[in-house]
């Protein structure tokens, strides 16, 4: 049995991923059966090294001595050659000049860092040639059998699709690039994994049609099942499916309006960064203007409320040819273009979780469209077409005070996600998650149809509210909202500039990312604290539908469910992330949601 030559816990150099640059790192674990080494780097990666790509701190510095000593010997009794001097050449005195300033370059190149590396080529020849020269000779012969490549891997369980991307430049720019090494495979499935996704795509859109259905009987209690399927001719109408496209379409033709401001997302693994147009507010505003002509010009919006179903279906059938659309095209996407989530390479799941990040149509972004302009944009007109609905069927001149107290608190939650739009590009949703069947089934049919259910429940449900808990509501929504936002702009500021004055007063715990931790104020109260504001509005959603019915309640559940599970796979990435730095913040913030509680 080969023993190991160095021992867990030690300080060594590890060579990074296809280069020979060496950078300090610690000993973690080593398998006597792979004969590799598991090494944290400063930054927080792990990865799992050969012995050959490993050297001891003390031969590496002599290594570099040595190299610096015969860098700056010239031996007397060799001749310098004579050059002819073009009319473009420096003169000597300038030459001079130069030599010493890249002798001091060359002492920056040496030294070990794990921030982002920048060399010049000339020092990186150098050091290169240093390093080689160093390196065992069994290193050399494994190699040579394997036919010359690099053999480095990520650890198995180091699938977050991370990649680096070394630059080499000079002084006028970049001279080359390395190749980004090949995207890692999504090996973390969620959600059950293969099996898991493949009753989901079913169960879901299932469950929001039986959600329906129930909210439009009389008897909404869930012991109605098993449920009594409508006829065919109620769940399809052609000329419901052409307003959901020119819906889209009309959303579409807004989100390309050259209004608005032009900003960067968050960095890809790449390193490049995609521009996006924040113009949903204006686009909101349109839309209440297109709403509101077509009352004065007396359009019956309850006319979808009549047609809810098929309205659905229609949404649904799109979901389904755009997710079979992304999932084909996303076959001729490069590497750095998929999502670390939706690489498996398992069909059935990739096709839900999604395979490409950033699907786009040369300057249009599909995902980021479909995150909120189709979806919460319908949303609040399915709310006011319930209103009228409402006041037509319980013959109302004006909407119950519990309509009232849903459009209202709705819309608020609407507008304030378009008027911080641009807080979207820093979402799991934009960073990480592709966008395959899952999301779109979410933004274009999930959020509109079920988010409206406490409006849908109320036109063939009234409840009476008092004044105590009209006031009571408010009050909770306030609350609830409040809390959402401060946290959310807690965070977004942070993100941007830590040294901003909104939030430069926050203790924080350092991390091996050169990132921190907010462990004071509403995030030192508990993990997520925009979590649990979005729990609080979510309630005060449904308590003014009343408590004769589960089912306004299937917001709120859902809400808790996938907050829950987002909370878990939350935690999950930022442990191997921050490592230790992350158990320190647990201890700091015990509570994730519910203070007290959980």
């Amino acid at each position: 049995m080969p023993t190991a030559r160095f021992l867990i816990g030690d300080t060594v150099m590890g060579r990074w991923p296809g280069s020979n640059l060496y950078y300090e790192v610690k000993v973690l674990s080593y398998d006597n059966k792979a004969r590799l080494y598991t090494v944290i780097y400063k930054d927080g990666t792990e990865l799992e090294l050969k012995e050959s790509d490993i050297t001891s701190l003390t031969v590496f510095k002599q290594g570099v001595a040595r190299s610096r000593s015969r860098s700056r010997s010239r031996s007397p009794g060799r001749p310098r050659r004579s050059r002819s001097r073009s009319p473009a050449r420096t003169s000597r005195r300038s030459s001079s000049r130069t030599t010493d300033v890249r002798k001091e370059k060359l002492k920056e190149v040496l030294e070990v860092r794990l921030t982002p590396v920048v060399i010049r080529l000339y020092s990186y020849l150098l050091c290169s040639l240093i390093v080689m020269f160093y390196q065992e000779k069994t290193e050399t012969e494994s190699e040579n059998q394997a036919g010359g490549r690099y053999n480095l891997r990520h650890r198995k369980d180091q699938g977050d699709g991370k990649t680096v991307e070394l630059e080499q430049k000079t002084e006028t720019g970049v001279l080359s690039q390395t190749k980004p090494p090949a995207a890692i495979k999504t090996t973390d499935l969620e959600f059950g994994g293969r099996v898991g996704v493949f009753f989901l795509m079913f169960l879901l859109p299932v469950t929001v049609l039986a959600l329906l259905i129930l909210c439009g009987q009389k008897d909404a209690s869930l012991q109605s099942f098993p449920l009594e399927l409508p006829a065919l001719q109620s769940l399809w109408d052609w000329q419901v499916f052409g307003i959901v496209l020119l819906w889209l379409l009309f959303q579409a033709v807004f989100s390309l309006l050259p209004v608005g401001k032009l900003v960067e997302g968050m960095p890809l693994k790449n390193g490049k960064t995609l521009k996006y147009r924040i113009n949903g507010f204006y686009a909101l505003l349109l839309t209440a203007v297109a709403v509101g002509v077509a009352v004065y010009q007396e359009v019956d919006l309850s006319y979808i409320h009549a047609h809810f179903l098929q309205f659905y279906t229609s949404a649904l059938l799109i979901v389904t040819v755009l997710s079979v659309y992304l999932f084909v095209r996303s076959r001729w996407a490069s590497e750095d273009e998929l999502a670390p989530g939706g690489n498996s390479g398992y069909i059935i799941y990739d096709f839900f979780m999604g395979r490409e990040l950033n699907p786009r149509i040369k300057n249009f972004d599909i995902k980021f469209f479909c995150e909120m302009r189709p979806g919460l944009m319908g949303w609040v007109l399915i709310n006011f077409a319930m209103l009228q609905a409402e006041m037509k069927h319980q013959n109302l001149e004006n909407p119950s005070p519990a309509m009232l107290l849903v459009n209202i608190f709705q819309l608020l939650w609407v507008v304030d996600g378009f008027w911080h739009e641009e807080k979207l590009l820093t979402m799991m949703d934009i960073v990480y998650d592709g966008f395959g069947f899952m999301l779109t089934f979410g933004d274009l049919a999930f959020v509109p149809f079920t988010f409206t259910c406490q409006a849908y429940y109320l036109v063939s449900h009234p409840n009476e509210l008092s004044l105590f808990w009209i006031i009571t509501l408010i009050t909770m929504n306030g609350v609830g909202y409040y809390i959402f936002r401060k946290a959310n702009s807690q965070k977004f500021t942070f993100r941007k500039n830590p040294s901003d004055p909104a939030v430069s007063h926050l203790k924080t715990i350092p991390t091996a990312t050169g990132k921190s931790l907010i462990v004071s104020g509403l995030w030192g109260w508990v993990r997520h604290p925009n979590y649990l504001g979005d729990i609080i509005m979510g309630l005060a959603w449904s308590l003014p539908c009343g408590f004769n019915h589960l089912i306004p309640y299937f917001y709120l559940i859902y809400l808790i469910t996938l907050l829950v599970h987002r909370n878990a796979r939350d935690e999950r990435q930022c442990r191997k992330k921050y490592g230790s730095a992350w158990e320190e913040y647990c201890k700091a913030v015990p509570y994730r949601i519910f203070p007290g509680i959980y």
